[in-house]
């Protein structure tokens, strides 16, 4: 009760921010525990912080850097905010003093590795390791007063893969993502980091939102962020991590995720399904044929008429009822005899008979239509020889040579000609 109490001191007083009556203030501050949760932020994960509805995390990286960090930390002082701090370890090593002014604005000190890889998840895992352990052992180092930084850790640009974060798990480390960025880390103006920071906000309800402690833009967006938050009516929540003095705050499960399923709505969940006790047998019987009633007598007078088609008939075709053989009938047919498969010597003539005089009718056919063709050419070469003028002594005599050589194809005569040319009964042109 006295922890309570003492939060909640913390949070009224910070509300009221002495001089700043515009301020927005911490509404509350909550504790949670790295190994309950060790990953959060629904931009990579399933779950994030316990917040509420329009409440806000604020979180940075990357510094300390003193030109932009101090006003960062002014800005924050005079609108009695608290956030999170990402340090990483170069920077820390660099700017100890810059550390200690986070930690003594009471503010939570966490890190971001020793140098901040861009691509921290395609580094051997060797190598991941070591970037984490000296990123705290340098932000614990420029603290100077034997306390370690919050088990509080972001990957450098969000690049992770599970090698790292199961290292992190086994060091008690809880690994921050966010629920919606800014993008003031590229190159856009100020007004757009404010502008991507209320609008995804709005859009998710509620979340972390992550920010550069080292980006002059961040510098000119941030109080125009944090009036705006409160003029639409978000709460800005602390966040620190449990210590065996200060127990983790009680939370339910649905509470970690950014849309928890509502009670209210049927379709946010499927129903439970209620566990019966069977009474009755273990089996059920198997059902005859009898037990079945179609039903099919106006079957074809319920079937409209389309178009003029048959009508259906008015009674299905098939019967009603089955009769069914007695119960003690056996489900087999006897085997049937081998003279069952003898053909009689009459059938066996006659259709010997049949085949003979088929062959007979198929060579007659083919006599007569080779005897067709040949009728054709006679006439048609009789047609050509009159169609032509006399012919000279000497053409006469050197006709019976060349004519062979010379006379057209009757098919392709008639086919110049324009012709009808019938053969066995078949006319081609």
């Amino acid at each position: 009760m006295g922890l309570l109490t003492s939060v909640a001191a913390q949070a009224v007083s910070a509300a009221d921010c002495p001089g700043h009556p515009d301020a927005i203030g911490t509404s509350r501050t909550i504790v949670v525990d790295p190994r309950a949760h060790p990953l959060i932020g629904t931009m990579q994960y399933g779950k994030t912080l316990p917040l509420e509805d329009h409440e806000v995390v604020l979180t940075f990286d990357d510094g300390p850097l003193p030109k932009y960090s101090n006003q960062i930390l002014d800005i924050l002082a005079a609108h009695c905010a608290k956030a999170t701090f990402f340090l990483v370890g170069s920077q820390a090593h660099a700017n100890p003093e810059g550390v200690r002014k986070v930690r003594d604005a009471g503010h939570t000190v966490a890190t971001h590795s020793q140098n901040h890889p861009t691509g921290m998840d395609r580094l051997p895992l060797d190598r991941s390791r070591q970037e984490i352990e000296q990123g705290i052992a340098s932000v614990t180092a420029a603290l100077a007063d034997g306390t370690a930084p919050a088990p509080f850790l972001r990957i450098p640009g969000l690049r992770t893969n599970d090698g790292i974060e199961e290292f992190a798990a086994s060091k008690g480390l809880q690994v921050w993502s966010a629920d919606f960025p800014a993008d003031d880390w590229r190159n856009v103006s100020a007004a757009r980091v404010y502008e991507l920071a209320i609008k995804r906000l709005e859009a998710k309800g509620k979340g972390i939102l992550l920010l550069h402690d080292i980006q002059p833009r961040t510098v000119t967006a941030l109080p125009r962020i944090l009036h705006e938050l409160k003029v639409r009516g978000y709460r800005i929540v602390h966040v620190v991590p449990a210590t065996p003095e200060r127990p983790a705050t009680p939370t339910e499960p649905q509470q970690w995720q950014l849309h928890p399923p509502s009670e209210t709505v049927a379709v946010s969940r499927w129903p439970k399904v209620r566990k019966f006790a069977s009474a009755g047998p273990a089996a059920l019987p198997v059902p005859a044929l009898s037990h079945l009633d179609w039903h099919t007598s106006d079957l074809g007078a319920r079937v409209p008429r389309r178009g003029r088609g048959v009508p259906l008939p008015p009674v299905a075709p098939w019967p009603r009822q089955t009769t069914l053989p007695p119960a003690g009938t056996l489900a087999a047919l006897p085997v049937p005899t081998a003279s069952l498969f003898k053909i009689p010597e009459s059938a066996r003539m006659t259709l010997l008979a049949a085949s003979a005089r088929r062959a007979a009718t198929a060579q007659a056919r083919s006599t007569e239509v080779s005897s067709a063709k040949l009728a054709g050419k006679s006439r048609r070469h009789g047609r050509v020889a009159v169609a032509q003028p006399p012919a000279s002594a000497g053409e006469a005599a050197q006709a019976p040579q060349s004519a062979a050589a010379t006379a057209p194809k009757p098919a392709a005569q008639a086919k110049r000609n324009g012709r009808s040319v019938r053969v066995a009964g078949w006319k081609k042109r």
